[in-house]
């Protein structure tokens, strides 16, 4: 801060008493040493030794003046100024190099691997160094369209670094360095939420899966699995509608699959089917809203998509050329066709049997058995094995008195012979005690759920038709 008047005026005064103070203090030594100059005429050592006084006295004045100006605050100014300064370059981590970055790439419908890697410029020899790597070579050579590639390459061009998602939960990140590749691999976390997807068929079943977020394989679980036992998917028609809860799988916020059918309904013909997942004793099936099991015991045919060529009943035999009792039905279908067991069972036969050619009898239990005939081959099943309901247990043939290749198929209980067109078939047991407890109280907020979307989406949908479905 600058001095005040008064703070200059009393500077001044220290000065001139300072000087006074020199001016008494040098005459009174020069008096001492040397009285005679005070008293008599000066001679030239008087005045040697006056001036030596002198300039010493000068000097002092010089140097006492410097430590005195300590003792006053001094002055300093302080002034903020503009300074431009360049813009602040900020790079993201890089785990390939140093100084580079990785290029996301999306894979086009229809361009190849080798196409993708030309465009970054990248050898065919560095792809096929990568493919090499112990499991790349399948992710890598069944690339969807929209799948991410990310690249690092070095100031040289030449790839330093490669990166891709091995699975949905895997990414594996290469570096290539002095012609070697190291591998890292990084786990993706995903979540698991439950979703209502519901629609109404317009045009077919498959389109409104579609359209309502339900995955190819998830509307087959519905089709071949929870309702293939009470609904003819072949007579869908517009207007017939479902619902289903299925979990949904989740990375970084993106959906990246569907999971797990926790239950479905179905309406179609004025009726609503309803089938919820339950595990018991170590097997996972779909059941009614209270307990009974939609797998049936039986399923009437064997073979899927097959034609029905011979009845039950008495026939003309084709081969004997008379009437004979047709104690079973015939399919139609070409060599090879897959054939199924009817049922849980064990194996009672693998064989050859007089005009029955290739044949396997299967044991359900409670007297019932079933016989497969005609068979070109058998399938992986041994005498007194288990099998489940739909295990292929052979294939279609014309062994044995045959015109072409079909299948006979039969039905007995207790022994005696039973249309497997018409037949009554066993109901399944359902769920008792314990076992029926813990699927209450797992299934209800499952079933809440899609009850509520069908009270929101349908509300003129009468109750009566629901309940009479549910119970089938």
């Amino acid at each position: 801060m600058p001095l005040t008047e008064h703070g200059r005026a009393r500077k001044q005064q220290f000065h001139d008493r300072l000087g006074i103070l020199h001016h008494r203090t040098l005459h009174h030594k020069l008096k001492e040493r040397f009285p005679a100059a005070f008293n008599t005429r000066w001679t030239r050592r008087h005045w040697v030794h006056a001036s030596l006084f002198a300039t010493l006295g000068a000097l002092v004045a010089t140097i006492i003046p410097g430590f005195s100006a300590q003792l006053e605050p001094q002055t300093r100014l302080h002034a903020t100024l503009p300074l431009s300064l360049p813009p602040l370059t900020v790079r993201a981590p890089n785990a390939a190099h140093p100084g580079h970055q990785w290029e996301v790439v999306q894979v086009r419908a229809g361009q190849t691997l080798g196409a993708l890697f030309d465009s970054m410029g990248v050898s065919t020899q560095v792809m096929h160094q990568i493919l090499e790597q112990p499991g790349n070579r399948e992710p890598l050579s069944r690339l969807r369209p929209g799948a991410e590639l990310a690249f690092a390459l070095g100031d040289d061009g030449q790839l330093e670094g490669f990166r891709f998602d091995r699975s949905p939960t895997e990414r594996v990140e290469l570096t290539l360095a002095g012609g070697r590749i190291h591998e890292k691999v990084l786990e993706r976390a995903t979540t698991t939420r439950v979703a209502v997807a519901s629609a109404e068929i317009e045009h077919s079943l498959y389109a409104a899966g579609r359209k309502a977020g339900l995955s190819p394989a998830s509307i087959a679980v519905m089709t071949d699995e929870i309702f293939k036992y009470d609904i003819d998917f072949k007579d869908v028609q517009r207007g017939d509608r479902f619902s289903a809860v299925v979990e949904e799988v989740w990375r970084e916020g993106e959906r990246i699959g569907g999971g797990r059918i926790l239950a479905a309904s179905f309406t179609t013909n004025g009726k609503t089917y309803t089938g919820v997942r339950f595990e018991h004793e170590g097997k996972v099936g779909y059941y009614t809203p209270d307990g009974r099991p939609l797998k049936k015991s039986f399923i009437r045919m064997p073979i899927p998509y097959a034609r029905l060529s011979s009845k039950f009943g008495a026939r003309h035999h084709p081969v004997l050329g008379k009437m004979r009792m047709h104690k079973g039905v015939d399919y139609a279908a070409t060599t090879g066709t897959p054939i199924m067991a009817a049922g849980d069972a064990k194996v009672q036969f693998v064989g050859q049997q007089r005009g029955y050619g290739n044949v396997v009898i299967l044991d359900h239990g409670k007297g019932h058995t079933t016989l497969y005939a005609h068979m070109s081959r058998f399938g992986k099943i041994r005498k007194g094995q288990s099998v489940s309901q739909g295990t292929v247990i052979g294939y279609v043939g014309s062994t044995g008195l045959a015109t072409g290749p079909h299948l006979h198929y039969e039905f007995r209980v207790n022994g005696q012979h039973r249309n497997p067109l018409s037949v009554t078939m066993p109901p399944p047991e359902p769920l008792k005690g314990e076992a029926l407890a813990a699927f209450r109280a797992q299934t209800a907020p499952t079933l809440a759920r899609i009850e509520s979307m069908e009270k929101l989406l349908y509300a003129s949908a009468s109750k009566p038709d629901q309940a009479e479905g549910k119970r089938g």
